[in-house]
């Protein structure tokens, strides 16, 4: 933005943190770095291009975002904004997604159609990293996958390209945990053309488990074959958690055989088009329970609780268990007495029907739900986006909705009184349980975000546990983001990346 004199407002610097592959580590790393330079009173913001991921959020003004932007923003201490994620990409399918532009649904694309489109996102993103750059002192950029793709690196609008586009350091993560560390890194560098490798700075390990000092020697072998200086090793943390960034971590679900039969145990099924998956990460924290991802049908009479989670495209995801019997076992675990609970389009799934007339989700069609709940859906735009606040058992939380289509209930009560969307107050309900409250469903992401909100549901279903202590929500957020940060301080060469942010690298 030009200054009535003329004079052109100096740009923030731009520092990039990109990976060697996927689930490296690059979304806590820029969480981590986020959190430090706020706490060295830098006004930081987080950035990513073009984020793939069902696991979104919303923003106050009612607008969609990855949810690792906005835990990125909550580490900042800034407000969430849809600049920050500008071009979010929701698979629907093995070839397509919806695009979501500047926080709003532009349509669904396949991959081809996408791509032919690439220079207008790409000018999208480019318009809201220069806003961001405009207004704040530094912005910590994420890029996506691996950002040595030799084959989308021409097209490719969140990587390299856009770190030229912001003349940004870049640091390269990598993922020891994995293994293959150091072709990991040396095979990165060897496929970048020689600008690009030039952009990187250094490269962080991350996940490191056992004694740091004997990896000493595999640091310098690093150095010399890559030629970039190894930044610092990041060990494997347990004693905070960071939200995670997407469904990679669930895709391989170890199933019943991973309990231990110690505890009482809760499912969630793990479905195709599995969305909002954080759902459940205050529930994995729990010291009291077990808790595991379900994709294979199983009985299912030894746990507490089945939870069936949100959906990308929950008429695919009914079509998948009717057609694998889980739905079988989820009717008969509930006619057993057995306690399941719905979320968003498990909720839906739930249901007796989901009509979805103009063919939002494919075919125009209706499908028979499981009929769980007395409930019925029909699919329709516009897209419901909002931050909720809400009551469940008089107990106050928060959270958003997400979803296409709305439901009407025919029978038992109200799961949660909502006091306002979007900061709009309202006397409305949500979502339905049935007389014995065996089975609930809502459309509230985050209800399990308030522990005193988890520990009510827990005595319901009959899990006499002792109630937590811990908190919840934000304050249980930044606190962990803050560890972090002393973890990133702790082990990371900081005094190099300061000189990023300076523009001195």
């Amino acid at each position: 933005m030009t200054k009535p004199s003329g004079e052109k407002k100096k740009l923030a610097r731009c520092i990039a943190v990109f990976g060697t592959g996927s689930d490296v580590g690059k979304s806590v790393v820029t969480t981590g770095l986020c959190r430090h330079f706020a706490e060295q009173g830098l006004k930081v913001v987080p950035y990513k291009a073009q984020n793939m991921s069902n696991n979104s959020g919303v923003t106050a003004e009612g607008l969609e975002m990855g949810r690792a932007q906005i835990i990125q923003a909550e580490a900042a201490g800034v407000v969430p904004s849809v600049l920050m994620n500008p071009v979010l990409l929701k698979p629907t399918g093995e070839m397509g997604s919806q695009v979501v532009l500047m926080g709003k649904v532009d349509g669904d694309e396949s991959a081809a159609a996408y791509h032919k489109k690439k220079e207008r996102y790409f000018k999208v993103a480019a318009d809201a990293l220069d806003r961001l750059r405009e207004e704040n002192d530094l912005v910590i950029m994420e890029g996506a996958g691996s950002c040595a793709e030799v084959n989308l690196m021409a097209g490719d609008i969140v990587n390299f390209r856009m770190a030229d586009y912001a003349d940004a350091d870049v640091i390269l993560v990598a993922d020891i945990h994995r293994g293959g560390v150091f072709g990991q890194v040396v095979g990165t560098m060897a496929c970048l053309p020689e600008h690009y490798a030039d952009r990187v700075k250094g490269v962080v390990i991350n996940r490191f488990r056992g004694d740091i000092s004997l990896f000493k020697d595999g640091c310098e072998w690093i150095e010399t074959k890559a030629g970039k200086p190894v930044l610092g090793v990041l060990p494997w943390y347990k004693d905070f958690h960071i939200g995670s960034e997407d469904s990679v971590v669930i895709e391989q679900p170890k199933g019943k055989s991973s309990l231990t039969g110690t505890k009482p145990a809760g499912a969630v099924i793990r479905l195709p088009f599995i969305s909002n998956f954080t759902d459940f990460e205050p529930l994995m924290q729990r010291d009291e329970i077990e808790l595991c991802y379900l994709d294979r049908p199983c009985d299912l009479s030894e746990f507490a609780f089945v939870i069936i989670p949100g959906s990308k495209n929950t008429r695919k995801d009914l079509a998948w268990l009717k057609e694998t019997g889980w739905d079988l076992n989820i009717k008969s675990y509930a006619e057993n007495g057995g306690h399941v609970a719905g979320i968003c389009g498990g909720y839906q799934i739930l249901g007796e029907k989901i009509e979805d007339p103009q063919g939002v989700e494919g075919t125009a069609g209706t499908e028979e739900g499981l009929g769980l709940l007395p409930v019925a859906t029909v699919m329709k735009a516009p897209k419901t986006t909002t931050l909720s606040r809400f009551t469940y058992e008089g107990i106050e939380g928060s959270g958003y909705e997400i979803h296409m289509g709305t439901t009407q209930r025919y029978g038992g009560e109200p799961l949660v009184s909502v006091q306002d969307r979007n900061s709009i107050p309202t006397e409305d309900t949500d979502g339905c349980r049935i007389p014995s409250g065996k089975v609930i469903g809502t459309y509230m992401h985050g209800i399990f975000d308030t522990p005193a909100i988890v520990d009510s549901w827990f005595k319901e279903i009959g899990l006499d546990l002792i109630p937590s202590k811990t908190a919840g929500g934000l304050d249980a957020r930044m606190e962990a983001y803050g560890r972090l940060a002393e973890h990133t301080r702790t082990h990371l060469t900081m005094e190099k990346i300061e000189t990023m942010a300076k523009g001195e690298a």
